[in-house]
Formats: C-alpha cells, structure tokens, sequence
C-alpha cells in the first residue's frame, strides 16, 4: 500500500508538472503572437498551439486558405498589409499550396471551444468547386495528423458531424497508411453501426492520451521556433486607409510573380462560345468539394464561430476564350452564396470581378496586387463589423 500511495503521489506531482509547464508554454505563444501571427510556417500549418494562440487574441483575424496566401510577396497581401495594425487588427495565415476545405474543417474541429464567438476567414479557390475528380495530393500534402486526431477525440463536434467526416476523410487511404489507430478509429466512426460506437468510446482514453502527447510535442516545438525567431516584432501603428484609393493604386501594379509566358496551348484558339458549358456544369454538380465545404460550414456552426467565406473569382476571360460561357459561371457563384448563407455566415465571391483580368495573376488562383486590395478591403470591414464590400 505504501508503494501505492508512493506512486499515485508521483503520478500526480508529474501531472501537476506538465500542466504548470504546458500554461508556461501557452503564455509564450500568446505573448508572442504579435510576431508570430503574420507569418506563414510550416509548423503553424501543421500544428495547432500558433493557430490556438491566434484564436484567443482580440486583435488577430485568422484566415485559412491555398497558395494564394502566400503569393506574390506584395505589399497589398494580407499578412503583409496588416503586420503592423493599421487598422487594429493583424492578420494570421494558415495554409499552403493545395490546402482545400477538407483540411480546414480538420482544423476546426481541432481548435473546437478556442474559436466559439471568434471571427475568422476563408479563402476558397473555385478550381475546386468546377471538376468531379480534385486531384488529391494538395490534400495529402497538408494532412495534419494532430489536427485530425484532436479533431475525431476532441468533445466539440457531435457523433453524427464526425461521422460525415470520417466517411470523406476514408477516402484518401494514403494519409492512413501509417496511421493505423487513426484509421481505425475513423472507419468506427464512419460505420456509424451501434457497436462501434461502443469501440469507439472504448478507444476514447486511448486517443486523448495521443492528443496530449500530440500537444506538448507541439508546445515544445512552438518554443523552439520562437526562440529561433529572428526577424523583429512589427511595431504595431494605426493609420486611416483610403480604401478606393489604396484599390486604384493597387491596379496599376504589375504582377509580382507572374511566371514565364506560357507555351502555346490547345486553349490558345478560339472555341466556340458555350460549347463546354455542359462539361463545365457537370463539373459544378459532381465535385465532391461541396460535401467538403458544407461540413466546414457545419463545423463552424458548432462551434459557434463567426466566419468571412471569400471565394476568389473564375478566370473570366480564359474561361470565356476556352468556351464556357458567362452564364455558365455565374452557377457557381450562386451556388457557393446560396450554400454560405444556408448558415448565415458572411459571403464575398468577387462575381464582378469575373472577367476582370487585374484580378488574377494569368487566370490562376492567385491573387494580383488589386485582387489582395479587395480581399484588404473585405476582411477589414468584416473584422470592424461592417458589410464586407466586394
């Protein structure tokens, strides 16, 4: 008994321990985020403690998009344009290359309780909306295996919610392969037989004890990378923006990074205006990145959290040259608002800029230095309460 009680009195002063060290670590991250919350690193794409750390400060509005948040190193771009405050608030990047809604729920349900009443936004690509077969490797390039664990043993999302999840995520077997608790855990949840769900609840103990180990090495690595930091913090100064102006300046600037002149293409002819609309629509209809937003949009409905959905326009003139017409697109824009405002969340999907080519660097998803001052403009309206302007 002696040796007992020896042992429950270790097991709690290495509990108490922990979490003396683990709130030591959480008040670096916050006290900290001035300089860390305009950045884009890996670590904070693939681990939570930087993304917690954004959600519960007043004055940073996160956004979670693709690549576009990262290009082109302009001065218009998001991060770049609020890391000193102008206007009170920074703005916190998450995402990268092929990042789709299917991983931001993921994200979301990880940070559960940590974003109840908390504004943020998203920036969506329409490249996902218009084809029934996505490519699948931005998926698995920005898998998080924490954020998908935290998310299927967190207590913020209801059973049925996680098993539409699951069901999508069985999908991709190759982010599983290594994962095999994980996979198992998820085809319970997705059978959604009542056996298991009594594995499921069986496995819980076992899961919240990976979330945790999860978590401090995720701590522990949100330290060292603070202590690595070497740029200096931004220093924070209010200024009034003169938004039609900073808008027009920003269309008379060339494309930082718009790539080499591309090759001729099949596309370089003239195609007979409409004669893929059928395709383009079939498109719209079968893309399986509409199950994947609608579970984001439920998933922060559960949260309570209060998002901004941007949606970057369609390429107008390519699509216009590559035979689908206007009316064509604009299915997309009214779906997508239709589907947002399902939920009552806040949607801009920049419809007039569709045929707008200082919009878009060459038709991509990526943003021009006019495309940010828009997206500049939204989110600023959106973070003080007023009706996002497209």
């Amino acid at each position: 008994m002696q040796h007992l009680f020896a042992g429950l009195v270790a097991l709690g002063l290495a509990a108490m321990i922990l979490f003396a060290a683990e709130r030591v670590l959480i008040h670096l991250e916050q006290a900290t985020i001035i300089a860390t919350a305009p950045e884009s690193f890996t670590l904070k794409n693939q681990g939570l403690a930087f993304q917690r750390a954004a959600a519960h400060s007043p004055n940073v509005l996160p956004i979670y998009g693709s690549s576009e948040l990262l290009r082109p190193a302009a001065p218009e771009r998001g991060n770049i344009f609020f890391r000193t405050a102008p206007t009170g608030f920074q703005l916190s990047p998450v995402g990268s290359g092929g990042a789709n809604p299917l991983v931001m729920l993921q994200k979301v349900g990880a940070l559960g309780s940590a974003l109840r009443g908390k504004k943020l936004a998203f920036s969506l690509s329409p490249g996902w909306f218009c084809t029934a077969k996505p490519g699948s490797q931005g998926y698995k390039g920005n898998f998080s295996p924490m954020a998908a664990t935290e998310m299927v043993f967190g207590t913020a999302l209801g059973f049925g919610l996680k098993r539409d999840i699951a069901a999508r995520m069985l999908q991709f077997p190759e982010t599983l392969e290594q994962r095999p608790f994980l996979e198992f855990t998820l085809r319970r949840l997705a059978s959604g037989q009542p056996l298991d769900r009594v594995v499921f609840c069986a496995l819980w103990p076992a899961g919240k004890i990976q979330t945790t180990l999860f978590e401090l090495e995720d701590h522990w690595a949100a330290v060292h990378h603070i202590r690595r930091q070497t740029k200096s913090p931004p220093r924070l100064q209010e200024e009034t923006v003169d938004w039609p102006q900073f808008i027009a300046k920003a269309s008379k600037a060339k494309p930082a990074d718009a790539g080499p002149i591309q090759q001729p293409s099949r596309f370089d002819r003239k195609i007979i205006a409409g004669s893929r609309d059928v395709g383009f629509r079939r498109g719209i209809k079968g893309s399986p990145a509409w199950i994947d937003l609608d579970l984001l949009l439920r998933c922060l409905a559960t949260v309570h959290a209060r998002p901004l959905v941007l949606a970057m326009p369609l390429g107008g003139d390519f699509y216009d040259h590559a035979g689908v017409s206007r009316s064509a697109r604009d299915e997309f824009y009214t779906k997508l608002r239709a589907l947002v405002e399902q939920y009552h969340f806040s949607v801009v999907e920049f419809q007039e800029h569709d045929e707008d080519p200082a919009f878009l660097i060459r038709h991509q998803s990526h943003l021009t230095a006019k495309g940010w001052a828009c997206y500049d403009r939204a989110l600023d309206d959106f973070f003080h309460g007023r009706l996002p302007r497209h």
